[in-house]
C-alpha cells in the first residue's frame, strides 16, 4: 500500500512539474540506456532503476524497484503520453512532461532529457551559464528553468564519450540520473 501511495504522490508530483516546460523537438538518434534514479522533491524522495528506450517516434520509460518490480511505465509517441502505475491506473496527457507532472507528482522533463543524456543544449530556447571542458564536451548549462550538470564516462570506460550521470534541479526538483549502461539501438 505504501508503494502505490508513493507512486501516486510521485507521478502526482512529475505532472505538477512538468506543466510549465516547453516542448522540445524529438531528437531522431535512437538510444537505450539503462540506469539509477535519485528524485528528490517537496514533500518526498524515490529511487527507482530507469530503463528508456528513445527511437524516432516513441519513447518508453520503465521506473522500477530494486527488485525490478514495475512502478511506472510511461510511453510518449505524437499520439500523446500514456502513465501506467503499477497499480494499472492510466494516465493520459497531450505530452509526457504534463503526463508526469499529473501522475507522478514531480517534473520529469523528457523532451529535453532526450538531448541532455546526450550532451546537448535542447534545441528552442538558448541556454545560459554554459560550461564546457577543454574537450568542448558540455559539463552545465541552465536551460528552460532547469540548472544540468552532465559527469562524462572516462576514456577507459566501455562507455568512453557518453554522458554517465545526469543532474538536474528546478526550484524543489532534483533528479540524478545515473547511466550504468548505453545499449545501441541502430538497425540496418
Amino acid at each position: 500500500m505504501k508503494v502505490r501511495a508513493g507512486v501516486a504522490y510521485v507521478a502526482a508530483l512529475l505532472m505538477a512539474a512538468c506543466a510549465s516546460v516547453p516542448q522540445a523537438p524529438r531528437d531522431p538518434t535512437a538510444f537505450d540506456l539503462l540506469g539509477r534514479a535519485l528524485v528528490t522533491y517537496s514533500g518526498g524522495a524515490l529511487t527507482a532503476n530507469v530503463r528508456w528506450e528513445h527511437g524516432s517516434d516513441q519513447d518508453e520509460i520503465w521506473l522500477m524497484t530494486p527488485t525490478g518490480q514495475t512502478l511506472a511505465h510511461i510511453v510518449d509517441s505524437a499520439q500523446g503520453a500514456v502513465l501506467t502505475r503499477a497499480d494499472q491506473q492510466q494516465y493520459r496527457a497531450g505530452n509526457a512532461e504534463t503526463l508526469t507532472r499529473q501522475g507522478l507528482g514531480w517534473a520529469l522533463p523528457i523532451g529535453l532529457l532526450q538531448y541532455w543524456v546526450r550532451g546537448l543544449p535542447a534545441p528552442g530556447a538558448s541556454p545560459t551559464a554554459v560550461e564546457r571542458d577543454a574537450s568542448n564536451r558540455l559539463l552545465a548549462l541552465s536551460q528552460n528553468g532547469w540548472r544540468v550538470a552532465l559527469t562524462w564516462n572516462t576514456p577507459d570506460s566501455e562507455h568512453a564519450g557518453l554522458v554517465r550521470r545526469v543532474d538536474l534541479k528546478d526550484g524543489a526538483n532534483e533528479i540524478r540520473l545515473v547511466i550504468d549502461t548505453w545499449r545501441d539501438t541502430r538497425r540496418p
